[in-house]
């Protein structure tokens, strides 16, 4: 068997070499470790800061990244812990450590108030920093962003248990084989997540649904995108959650769309909703 590691930066050089737009690599110390960003599109533009979900890295946002860095300067997250290039040196542990993490990548970028979108579990990193700091984010798209508005669905976790337990490569390709259906997906990106699925990675941060009324009461402007045809989560439930909870928030349901297909798709809604 070969080194994990060395294939999993071999399949991220060869999908970062297929990303559609100019791009440069940054590094942003913080107290938890150096976090790895990507950066692409016009300096002068307003940022714009996308986080992928767990075990997906910044190259998940490829097939979107093309029609975001048009309209603003894009710095896309390696999460620390995660098998992408950030390095981790302190855990993150709890809800505040994400919030004081993502503070520090944003000081260390040198960026003050931003665009905020997360897939996922970057979903709800993105809604827990966004929720603390109201101040730092002008908007904030929440791309089926899980243990948000409702939980997994029974099948998705019956398909996740032996990903969790113990992780190949051939069974995270099952996964998001199972979970789109078959549908298309970035051949590069599925390539760095089966190979990141055996690279060691630190457990993710407990997360919970949030408080209903700090929900309600963010005065942050939110889009939530809902995958119609998702399986991670039940579509309808989360749709309606969100509509309930947070009655100002622009929900979006995109045809077709699966909790794995994303965040490719979603750039158009996304666009707009930031004009």
């Amino acid at each position: 068997m070969g080194d994990p590691r060395a294939g999993f930066d071999a399949a991220y050089d060869a999908a970062l070499a297929r990303w559609p737009v100019p791009v440069r690599s940054r590094e942003v110390d913080t107290r938890f470790g150096r976090t790895h960003v990507l950066v692409s599109g016009a300096a002068s533009a307003p940022p714009l800061v996308l986080v992928p979900g767990g075990g997906a890295t910044a190259l998940a946002w490829s097939g979107a990244v093309r029609l975001l860095a048009a309209v603003r300067r894009v710095h896309v997250l390696d999460p620390l812990g995660d098998a992408g290039r950030s390095r981790a040196t302190t855990p993150l542990v709890s809800a505040d450590d994400v919030t004081d993490w993502l503070e520090e990548v944003l000081d260390g970028l040198g960026l003050r108030a931003v665009d905020l979108a997360g897939h996922s579990y970057g979903g709800w990193q993105a809604l827990t920093f966004a929720l603390d700091r109201p101040g730092r984010v002008r908007r904030l798209a929440l791309l089926d962003p899980t243990t948000t508005f409702a939980g997994f669905s029974p099948g998705y976790l019956l398909h996740a248990v032996p990903v969790l337990t113990r992780p190949t490569a051939g069974r995270m390709r099952a996964l998001v084989r199972w979970e789109t259906g078959g549908r298309p997906v970035d051949g590069a990106w599925l390539d760095v997540a089966a190979a990141g699925a055996e690279v060691p990675a630190a457990a993710p941060v407990r997360t919970r649904r949030p408080d209903p009324a700090r929900l309600g009461a963010l005065p942050v402007p939110t889009l939530v995108v809902v995958p119609a045809d998702g399986r991670a989560q039940d579509p309808r439930r989360v749709a309606r959650s969100a509509a309930q909870v947070m009655p100002r928030a622009t929900v979006v349901a995109l045809p077709g769309a699966t909790h794995h297909t994303l965040p490719a798709g979603a750039e158009r809604a996304v666009t707009e909703f930031l004009r």
